[in-house]
Parts: structure tokens; C-alpha cells; sequence
């Protein structure tokens, strides 16, 4: 159990992304002391929002030039917390031609490179890591193997690999490698908090974000004649940034946290959207699976991820997170109604 000094500075890794950003103003508005790192220091428009919200805020942020890939490049930043909150990881989804090299690789030198820091770093007592679902399950049909049809944090992705679902096994390795490094001492504990996928408004104009694409491409009318069945898991960036702050800062709190608040499908999204904004040229009905099957290669997937995942409907026990983390989560409406806004907002999507 680690107690953690609320006026020690508290390090946010990838301040810029689109969950880091969340996290860094929950922390401010609380009046913490926050330090976030950026790849170049240079590039003052990538994080001119986290300076605009610090100015409007209680708290104080700091910013520090830092790299995934560099040894020791957030030494500078972790010194003098007891509190890092990881949440950078290599992003890159498209354009893969060796994902060992690409994907796999990077994202277990990034966890290695920042928790040989915290290994170094006297002042550390506690890491909270962003991982993710796809670290509990590869494919929506490996719920077929579990016990009353249901994930649970005891379950770890079993199907994925470098070849298939490489950003998946990616997420899956360096949450193993974390959970074996905060094994081999004893001063730092580790928790881990494992989001379904983030939806919700965003606090910057980026567009490299998987929510932020599905919506445009859902308003677009893209998916107009149809989308896959079977539900998955999303939850609010704003729950996720919540959950990794109370996780930093709750002493009795350890282990693995499956934060997912909704399993809905594609349907129910368009559903959604379509309830504010029935102007949008959005599915109205599933696509078959033999069809899907057919065209699944035009549509930039591969036949064996459509037969493994389209039509299971996937369930996820969140009561850990709920107990653990005294977590609740935002309607399914809401998220789905506010983050379309905010991309009519910045025009991200096109009003009609």
C-alpha cells in the first residue's frame, strides 16, 4: 500500500495524446503540481491546449522534451514524483510493413526505457500504465473459451500475435513486461488500467485517433449501407482520465482494471448519433457476415479477423474497477452526443 504526496509534481507521460490530455487537466483542475513530457519542445502548437488549460487551472504544469525510445530521456521529468502515470505508447496502425520492427518492439522498449527510470528514480512509489482490453482479449471469439461467457481481469490475450492483431499483441507484451519488472523489486507498485475503446470529446483539433476516425467515417456515410454486428466495449476519455488518477491516488488500490462502461455495437453508435443529428447519412441495418467476408479485404481487414470477430458480441465484468476504484461511468448517450458535437465544433466533421 503506497500513499502518495499530493504536493509532489505528478508525471504524464505523451501529454498530448488524446486520454493524456484529459488526464493532464483533471490534475490541474485539482490543483496538482503536473509534469508531461513531448518529443520536442520545439513544437509549441502541438501542446499550445495544455498550456491554454494549465493558465485557466489551479494547478501548475511543466513540460519536458522526452522520448520513448531514448534511454533515460525522462529521468529529468520523474525526478522528485511519486507518481508517473504512463500513458505514451508508439502509435502507428496503418502503413505496417514488419510489425515486430514497427509495433511490437517500440512499445516494449518504451515500457522497458520508462521503468528503468522509475527503477532509477528514488523518489517513485507508485506507476500507473495505460494498457488496454486488447491486453485481456485478442479476438471477440476467444470469449467462447471463457467461464460464463465473460472477461475478467484474470484473462490475458491468448490469440494475437505479430502476424495477426499485431497492435493488440504489441499492448499484451508490454503490459507483461511491466507487471515482470515491478516483480523483481519492491520499493514502486504498479496498477494497470485497461479501456475498451475511448470515446468522448477531445480537448485538441488531432484527428489520428481510432474514435475520432470511426466517427467521421460513420458521418461521411461510408457505413451508410451497413456495419458489422456484435457488440464491444466503449467508455468516456473523461471516466479513463478518472480512473488512472484515483488509481494513482487510491493507497489500497493494486492490480489490473478493466474499464469498460457500454458494450454496444456499431448500430447502437449510429443509433446514437442519429438521435441529435438524424440529418447524417448513417446505417440503419448490419451487414451480413458472408458479405462482410467477401469484401473484407476492399474494406482493409483481413477474412480471418472478420470470421473471428464480427457477430460475437463481447462482455466484459467492469465490478472490479467499480469496487476497487469507486469508478461509475457516463451514459452511453452522452459520451456518443458530446464527442460528435465537439467534432462539428472544430470542424472535423462537416455540418450539414
Amino acid at each position: 500500500m503506497n500513499i502518495i504526496d499530493r504536493s509532489k509534481p505528478v508525471l504524464v507521460t505523451g501529454g498530448t495524446g488524446y486520454l493524456a490530455s484529459w488526464i493532464v487537466k483533471q490534475l490541474l483542475d485539482q490543483g496538482l503540481e503536473v509534469r508531461t513530457t513531448v518529443r520536442s519542445l520545439a513544437q509549441k502548437d502541438k501542446y499550445a491546449h495544455l498550456t491554454a488549460l494549465a493558465v485557466k487551472s489551479k494547478g501548475v504544469l511543466q513540460f519536458f522534451e522526452a522520448d520513448l525510445l531514448r534511454k533515460g530521456s525522462f529521468a529529468e521529468a520523474m525526478a522528485g514524483c511519486e507518481l508517473v502515470i504512463h500513458t505514451a505508447s508508439p502509435f502507428k496502425i496503418s502503413g505496417i510493413k514488419d510489425a515486430q520492427k514497427d509495433l511490437v518492439e517500440p512499445a516494449l522498449e518504451g515500457t522497458r526505457n520508462v521503468l528503468e527510470s522509475v527503477n532509477a528514480t528514488e523518489s517513485v512509489k507508485r506507476v500507473v500504465l495505460t494498457s488496454s482490453i486488447v491486453a485481456v482479449f485478442g479476438d471477440a471469439a476467444d470469449i467462447r473459451k471463457t467461464e460464463g461467457g465473460v472477461f475478467t481481469e484474470a484473462h490475458w490475450n491468448f490469440s494475437s500475435s505479430a502476424g495477426h492483431q499485431p497492435y493488440s499483441y504489441s499492448k499484451t507484451v508490454a503490459e507483461k513486461l511491466a507487471w515482470s519488472m515491478v516483480g523483481e523489486q519492491s520499493r514502486w507498485d504498479l496498477l494497470t488500467i485497461n479501456p475498451g475503446l475511448i470515446m468522448g470529446p477531445s480537448l485538441s483539433k488531432r484527428t489520428d485517433s481510432t474514435s475520432i476516425d470511426l466517427m467521421v467515417q460513420l458521418a461521411s456515410g461510408k457505413f451508410k449501407t451497413g456495419v458489422p454486428s456484435g457488440a464491444m466495449s466503449f467508455v468516456d476519455v473523461r471516466d479513463v482520465a478518472q480512473a488512472h488518477i484515483r488509481a494513482g491516488f487510491t493507497p489500497a488500490a493494486s492490480g489490473r482494471h478493466i474499464c469498460s462502461a457500454h458494450e454496444k455495437s456499431f448500430l447502437d453508435l449510429a443509433n446514437a448519433i442519429r438521435a441529435g443529428y438524424p440529418q447524417y447519412p448513417l446505417p440503419k441495418s448490419f451487414v451480413p457476415k458472408w458479405l462482410f467476408l467477401l469484401i473484407a479485404p476492399l474494406a482493409g481487414f483481413t477474412r480471418k479477423y472478420v470470421r473471428l470477430n464480427v457477430g460475437y458480441d463481447v462482455r466484459l465484468d467492469n465490478s472490479y474497477i467499480r469496487r476497487d476504484l469507486g469508478m461509475d461511468f457516463r451514459p452511453f448517450e452522452q459520451t456518443i452526443t458530446e464527442h460528435f458535437q465537439q467534432l462539428l465544433d472544430d470542424g472535423i466533421i462537416k455540418k450539414r
